[in-house]
Order: structure tokens, then sequence, then C-alpha cells
């Protein structure tokens, strides 16, 4: 691999060893900086981590309020938009989490130019509004929900989620992968509070004051996230609206890769966080244990998202993300698909939780690797709105194969799903082994 010294065009072309503020080389010790000295990250202090607690509140409030989506899913099928079709129901959750990509590209680069002071409470506002606004909606009025959960709740989400990955970057460069594992993991723990709130609330208090109470939680989150998240480097001019999105970074085939296997992966990753209940309740019943499929994948997840950040660190980022994508992909058909108890079901949304966990985490880490540190926002949220298509499409068509909901139905979304991940990490590993050959390399 060629030294980053003799690269003619480092930020442009991204070199393969040009990582921003991680540009060591495999078994390398004295990796050099790149970052003038005083915006170097600094692995650690209170501003550093108070940030990263900061930034998983937020998480917490954004990205988990969208991880718990299968709940409302189930509520909404159930008894809330009975008059909708499931795969009509599913676009919600497909439109939240595609607004909430298509907008990174822009945040990131709003954030980059602007740093949190303001994107913080400015994310915030929109966020509690729209849920407040949600707790407002009608049943049998589904456009109601499109546009307070589907719209506006991701517009004002998009610009809280991604900048608090990318001033996390700014903090660490060797922790880089556990404390974005960290910020991760607060949208699990959101994914495993919302949905068990749902199921046990709303036959107690109704869905208005559920949804409120959630309100209050984003309200609280970010409060706290507003105090405590710091800006590492100085802020800049804000660059025209058609340098916002930095095209270049496709020109390195690493960038490339990782985004076509991202594109890829999330097209059937979301479907078990969404229809894991779903899938409950059509092969076992209503039971016990029915709220409590998408809390435990989401429990689990916590520790996939924090855990591999820890092991990333030491053997590889796109090591990790390769051999978790891959894994998580074979447990579909292996285990989702042939799952016949609740224990059974039960197993696979534990395992699966955990190895698909370096996927959502990891993948900002292995942008932030291959970007100039001044560009590792808009590199992280360009690489979220070109998988916002396929999150866009991955969950609907998932509901058009149940659009009868009968187990040999399910069977053919597994399928489905467990291919289209294995197809994704096939380019992930492409990604990899664009950066190194070698196979047992820290990479």
């Amino acid at each position: 691999m060629s030294n980053p010294h003799d690269a003619k065009d480092q930020e442009s072309t991204l070199s393969p060893q040009f990582h921003g503020y991680d540009t060591e080389k495999p078994g390398d010790g004295n990796a050099p900086q790149l970052a003038p000295e005083e915006f170097a990250p600094p692995d650690g202090g209170f501003k550093a981590w108070s940030t990263v607690l900061g930034a998983t509140l937020v998480s917490l409030s954004t990205f988990g309020f969208v991880n718990g989506f299968g709940a409302f899913s189930d509520y909404y099928n159930e008894a809330y938009l009975t008059n909708y079709s499931a795969t009509l129901i599913s676009m919600i959750g497909a439109l939240q989490v595609f607004l909430l990509y298509i907008l990174a590209g822009f945040s990131g680069a709003v954030f980059d130019a602007i740093g949190p002071r303001l994107l913080m409470p400015f994310s915030g506002i929109i966020v509690v509004f729209s849920i407040f606004m949600l707790s407002l909606t009608k049943p049998q009025q589904i456009w109601q929900q499109f546009l307070a959960q589907g719209v506006l709740f991701n517009l004002g989400a998009s610009f809280g989620f991604f900048p608090c990955l990318a001033v996390v970057s700014h903090w660490f460069r060797r922790k880089n992968a556990y404390a974005i594992g960290c910020v991760a993991a607060g949208a699990s723990v959101g994914g495993i509070i919302f949905p068990i709130m749902i199921h046990r609330l709303i036959p107690k208090i109704g869905f208005g004051w559920t949804i409120r109470i959630i309100g209050f939680i984003a309200l609280f989150c970010y409060s706290i996230g507003v105090l405590t998240i710091h800006a590492r480097r100085p802020t800049k001019p804000l660059p025209p609206l058609t340098q916002l999105l930095d095209f270049g970074a496709f020109k390195h085939p690493t960038y490339t890769f990782l985004a076509i296997g991202s594109w890829i992966s999330i097209f059937s990753s979301l479907n078990p966080f969404f229809y894991v209940g779903l899938y409950g309740t059509v092969a076992f019943g209503e039971s016990n244990l029915t709220p409590y499929y998408l809390a435990v994948l989401c429990a689990t997840s916590i520790v996939g998202r924090v855990g591999p950040g820890l092991i990333a660190d030491r053997l590889g980022r796109y090591n990790v993300i390769c051999v978790g994508t891959c894994i998580s992909s074979v447990l579909i058909l292996a285990v989702w698909y042939t799952s016949s108890t609740e224990g059974s079901l039960v197993a696979f949304a534990a395992l699966y939780g955990f190895t698909s966990g370096p996927f959502f985490s990891l993948l900002p880490s292995c942008v932030a690797q291959i970007s100039p540190i001044e560009k590792v926002g808009a590199r992280i949220g360009m690489m979220f709105a070109t998988m916002s298509s396929g999150a866009f499409a991955g969950t609907p068509i998932g509901g058009v194969f149940i659009k009868t909901k009968t187990l040999d139905n399910f069977h053919h979304l597994i399928l489905f799903s467990g291919v289209v991940g294995l197809a994704g990490s096939f380019f992930l590993f492409l990604a990899r082994f664009s950066l190194e050959r070698r196979v047992f390399v820290k990479i």
C-alpha cells in the first residue's frame, strides 16, 4: 500500500492509507497526526466523555424512537390503523428511516460548518414537537401518522443523530469505534424502552398520553445533550449548496464498495426489527412473550454495538463489521426461518441483536477511518444518504410478502432478508480487501 506522503491528492482520492486522523498502517504504532495539534482528538477527558453521554441520550430519543417502530407497527395493525394494509403501515417506518438517512448528507455537512451548538437545540425542538403532534393523531387517519411520525420527526432527528456521530469522531481517535458504539447503543436502549412502554401503557392510559410521556423523555434527553455535547473544532462558513456533499469520496474504491454493501444490507437488516413481533403473533399467537421479542433484540443489540467497538479498536473495524453482518444474515436463514417455538424465536432475537450491532455502530467509524477529519461529518452523512433508498424500499417490499399474514408468507420474507443480507456482506468484504488483501491483519 502507498505511503500517505506520496499521494498527490490525498483528500480527493482518499488513498487507502489516508485515514484522516487514523493513519496508521496495520501494526504501525507511530501514526502521524494530520490535524493541527490543538484540534487533534484527545481520546479522553471530561468534555470528551460528557459529549459521548449527551450524544447517547440524543441517539436514544431519535434513532431509538425509530428502532421502536416495530411496536408501533404491531399496535397500528391490530388496533389503531386496522383499515390499512401491513405494507402501507410499514411505509411509515420506512419513510422514517428514508428521511433520517437522506437528510444525513446535509446535516453532516452543516455540522462540519457550524458545529453542534445550534444544531442540537434546533433538532430537539422539532423532535419533541413532532412527538407531541403524534399524540394528537386519530385512529384510522393514517395520513396524520405519516406527517407527524414519518416526516416531521425525522426532519429534526437527522440534525441531531448524525451530528452526534460526527462530533464523537472529533474527540476520539483510537477509541473511536468504542465511543461511537456507545452512541449507537443509545438507539438500542430506546428500542427497548419505547416498545415496552407502548405495550404496557396504552391499555392503561391510552395512545395519546403514552406518546406524550415519550415526548417528555425526548425533552429530557435533549436538554442533557445540549448541556453536555461540546464542539472540538472551530466553526467555518457554510459552503454553497452544491458543495455540501463530498462526492469525491466515491473516487476511493473502499468508500464505494462500503456504500454499495451498506445500501444492500440496509435493504434487509431492518426487517427483523419491524416484523419479529408480528411473526411471533402469527406463528404462536398472542402470549406474554409477544411484547418482548423486539425488546430482547434491542437489548442484545446494546452489547452488539458497544462490545464490537472495543474489539474493533484491536482487531480492525472493517474486519468486525464484515464478519458481524455476514453472521447476522446467516442467522436469519438458519434460525429465524426454522423457528418453531417461542424459545427459538427469542434465541433468534437475542443472537440477531448482537450480531447485527456492528453494522449500525461501526459503519460511521469505518467511514471516519478513510476520511479527512474536517470532512468526517459530510462523508458519514453522505454514506447514510446513499443508504436511504434501500432503507425506504426494504421494509415495504418485506410487507408485500406478508400482505396475507400466514407462516408461509413470512418464510418468503425471511428468505428474501437472508439472501439480500448475504449479498450486502459480500460487498462489505470487497471494501475490506480493497484496503488490505492479507486476511489476518488489523483493518
